[in-house]
């Protein structure tokens, strides 16, 4: 039997995960810092579902979603760790709950999402939604 899905009454927002809901940056120095011969941090076990929230992110997700929007995690994947679904899947439970590791996007592209908003460190010229630019001057953190 088939489903029909249906698209929410709310806004739908994507949220970026490195950079923008997690510490990437903060982990893949600390890592290349104690181990200067290491290429690819990323690649390391475990990297992605040890990363940490950025300050306030896990409280404004929650508060986005309180205030009305439907809220999906999305990022890409990374080639050099092919079990970076399963960790990012992990941290997303482990940091905002099941309830959004249910509703993880991870995709190549994200001009391939249907959305009202993708909030995201890189600009997605293509989106069909707004950008928020995260780390930009207008948007620089969670604050």
């Amino acid at each position: 039997m088939f489903k029909t899905i249906v698209r929410p009454d709310r806004e739908v927002v994507f949220v970026d995960l490195d950079k923008v809901l997690f510490d990437y940056e903060g982990a893949w120095l600390r890592d290349i810092e104690a181990n200067p011969k290491i290429q690819y941090p990323q690649a390391i076990y475990k990297f992605y579902e040890n990363l940490e929230p950025l300050p306030n992110a896990v409280d404004s997700i929650h508060f986005l979603d309180k205030i009305g929007y439907e809220v999906f995690p999305a990022t890409r994947q990374s080639a050099k760790n092919p079990l970076c679904y399963t960790e990012k899947a992990v941290s997303v439970e482990k940091h905002l709950g099941f309830k959004y590791a249910e509703k993880l996007f991870i995709a190549p592209d994200k001009t391939l999402l249907i959305g009202d908003y993708l909030i995201d460190d890189n600009i997605w010229e293509g989106f069909k939604g707004e950008m928020i630019h995260f780390g930009s001057p207008r948007f620089p953190n969670w604050d």
